[in-house]
């Protein structure tokens, strides 16, 4: 383990804010990818996740952001 990653509390600490990292560039390029006109399931190839659960987590937020969304 990193020397500056000993302590346990700081460790779960980047622990947690590299998780709302990624959960921010994972808005951010679905957002793109969806104004790009990418359908749902290759959103999902790319994630390596269903359809289903890039739509659950996502649809939302993008339609309350005036995204246009593919059906397909």
């Amino acid at each position: 383990m990193p020397p500056e990653l000993t302590d346990p509390a700081d460790a779960l600490a980047a622990v947690a804010a590299l998780r709302r990292l990624a959960d921010q560039l994972e808005e951010a390029a679905v957002e793109q990818a969806m104004r790009d006109g990418w359908s749902w399931p290759e959103v999902a190839e790319a994630l390596g996740i269903t359809r289903q659960a890039v739509h659950k987590k996502h649809a939302k937020r993008l339609i309350e952001a005036g995204v246009p969304l593919r059906r397909r």
